[in-house]
């Protein structure tokens, strides 16, 4: 699809995978940052861009549209050396007089307040990325601006650091702003306190490879990258920190080893976690890496992730007609949004362009494109941190998460199946398919029924994780929760566990203590008619068929307007175990699961499989968790 405002001329040259250049993404910034700026106030104060609002106001969502735009506008203008063609400071400048004059205030330009994260949260979100645009752009903008200006500017942002912040990454807010102040000659014991606060809280929610939890629970998702690597890394960045830029630039580099494994050769990112409204945001993490030099990839793999995963978007809708941001994946998609998503959250993506402080004589911009980490080789990467097993296939770019970590449940949380989130609670994500919609049939998921009633996957487990050459495992356990009648069987478990070889996936699943008379179904992947892709599943041991049924699923997803889902069916009682091969390719054909495995044995907790491949075996034992794979 066309982009609804001028680009530069691809160059294949510099850019022989996505022929985007550094010109392309000024364009790009100038483009959405002259769309939106149409929805201004007479004061430049709110941008009320058209669309549904989000749960926190109307007015909540002018300020968003204004700070998240402010955010790409202070990458462009910072990048380019105080280079402003389109005056954008003097409007950011004039919205900041404007919306702080009298902040609370219901008239056409006052900023919200900014209160507690359950009472008026979201401006606290928004004052990060004003804080962020005014440390970017200070010698332009916020060193011209009148004492008076600057301390009511001041004043609004200090709400941040005397209200609760959310449980998760919101801590890094009020820690973003404190920066802003401290590098303004306005910190105190106030802002020491914020950034003390919040890097205390970064450490415990560290879990290794690179990977922080979203909090004290177990979500893994893209607010690694866009949040928990960025705010630190650029506040350590930005006020040439060595300490600090050597600590938090060293576990971004550990992250983006196995991150960059994250985006297709079609320059997706894995469509899993929140926010993916967000889009090419998830960019951020890896050019960010490039700005700073804590990244194991070369410039030329850095802009081809970047680069690729921009394109991507632009080129499949993601614009209007009128160069906005539409709230969903390519075009709108409410299956995609959260509550909290509201006109403006889209802008988030202005993250992305991070990308743009490296200048023009930069390596991410001078060197040659070089092939994403997907494009170099088949790959099985295991994350034992967060509980996730990566599966990229070179033949056709596609990238697989199997989940065995990552949930969306707080530790005081109870488990509801009426909090069941698809982004988070099935076994696998891909860079080619989305979730099905709480209403259709659930893919890539194991359901223990009991007494008719359906059960959901909640809380995840991790019980490890490892891989080797060419193969990899990952496993978990769950309580089955159910969608009605008592939430839980008491005893009843699942435990699951993932094992790749090559582009095959062996999914094992343990039940234990199901009542008498209970099923179980498991799924695949959900595919349909609007992209090649094929969705594979067969069933080797404890199904009533191997052969699964396809089940509609009418609501589609992110790819596709209507999908099916392949689906497996068998009886459970006690304790019993559930063999399964599935496989997702792109391309028209799929690979033959009925002659991929040549033996399967199951005894007393084991399960052993041969490869048809390469006659290699794979064996797995329950109690504890043991995978092991030979050769012959």
């Amino acid at each position: 699809m066309s982009v609804p405002f001028e680009l530069p001329a691809d160059d294949h040259d510099i850019s022989p995978g996505t022929g985007y250049t550094r010109a392309h993404w000024e364009a790009v910034a100038d483009g959405l940052l002259t769309a939106a700026w149409r929805w201004a106030t007479p004061g430049s104060a709110l941008l009320h861009l058209p669309g549904r609002p989000s749960r926190s106001g109307v007015r909540s969502d002018g300020l968003e549209g204004y700070a998240r735009t402010f955010l790409a506008a202070a990458f462009r203008v910072a990048g380019a050396g105080g280079d402003d063609p389109g005056h954008l400071l003097e409007r950011y400048a004039d919205g900041l007089a404007a919306g702080t004059r009298t902040p609370g205030r219901d008239d056409t330009e006052s900023w919200p307040l900014i209160l507690d994260f359950d009472v008026q949260g979201q401006p606290m979100v928004e004052s990060a990325s004003v804080a962020l645009g005014l440390r970017l752009t200070a010698p332009w903008l916020w060193d011209r601006l009148g004492t008076e200006v600057q301390d009511r500017a001041e004043e609004w942002l200090r709400g941040a650091l005397r209200h609760t912040p959310a449980p998760n990454n919101w801590y890094l807010f009020p820690y973003t702003v404190a920066g802003f102040l401290e590098s303004a000659g306005r910190g105190d014991a106030e802002t020491a306190a914020a950034r003390e606060r919040a890097l205390d809280l970064l450490e415990s929610w560290y879990r290794g490879d690179g990977w922080y939890a979203d909090g004290d629970g177990r979500a893994f998702d893209h607010y690694n990258g866009w949040a928990l690597h960025l705010y630190p890394v650029l506040d350590a960045h930005l006020a040439d920190d060595a300490d600090a830029l050597a600590h938090h630039g060293g576990r971004l580099r550990a992250h983006l080893d196995g991150f960059s494994l994250m985006f297709g050769a079609d320059g997706a990112p894995l469509h899993h976690g929140r926010s993916l409204t967000y889009r090419f945001a998830a960019s951020a993490a890896v050019s960010l890496g490039a700005v700073t030099g804590h990244t194991p990839l070369t410039p030329g793999a850095s802009r081809r992730i970047a680069s690729g995963s921009l394109r991507h978007f632009l080129d499949r809708g993601a614009l209007t007609s009128d160069g906005l941001l539409s709230l969903g994946w390519y075009g709108p998609h409410e299956a995609s949004l959260q509550e909290y998503s509201g006109p403006a959250s889209p802008y988030w993506a202005s993250k992305a362009f991070v990308a743009l402080l490296a200048p023009a004589g930069h390596a991410l911009w001078t060197d040659t494109e070089e092939p994403a980490p997907v494009e170099e080789a088949d790959r099985v990467l295991s994350l034992p941190g967060p509980g996730l097993l990566l599966q990229a296939t070179r033949a056709d770019g596609t990238v697989r998460l199997h989940n065995h970590g990552s949930d969306h449940v707080r530790p005081h949380e109870g488990e509801s199946a009426a909090d069941d989130d698809p982004h988070y609670g099935r076994l696998a994500y891909s860079t080619r398919t989305g979730p099905t919609a709480p209403a259709n049939v659930a893919d890539n998921h194991l359901s223990v029924e009991a007494a008719g009633r359906p059960s959901v996957r909640r809380r995840v487990h991790p019980l490890g994780a490892g891989h080797g050459d060419g193969w990899g495992w990952a496993a978990s356990w769950h309580r089955p929760v159910f969608v009605a009648g008592p939430p839980m069987v008491p005893g009843l478990t699942v435990e699951s566990v993932t094992v790749v070889h090559g582009g095959l996936e062996l999914r094992v699943h343990r039940v234990v203590g199901a009542p008498p008379g209970s099923r179980v179904t498991l799924t695949g992947w959900a595919t349909g008619p609007e992209e090649p892709v094929v969705s594979a599943l067969h069933g080797l041991y404890g199904w009533d068929d191997p052969v699964p049924e396809a089940v509609p699923a009418p609501q589609g997803t992110a790819w596709t307007s209507w999908a099916r889902v392949p689906r497996l069916t068998g009886g459970c009682g006690g304790t019993t175990v559930h063999l399964a091969l599935a496989c997702l390719t792109a391309g028209p054909d799929a690979p033959s699961l009925e002659r991929a495995v040549t033996d399967v044995r199951v005894d007393d907790g084991t399960v052993e499989v041969t490869w048809a491949e390469d006659g290699s075996r794979t064996r797995v034992a329950f109690g504890p968790v043991e995978v092991c794979h030979t050769r012959p």
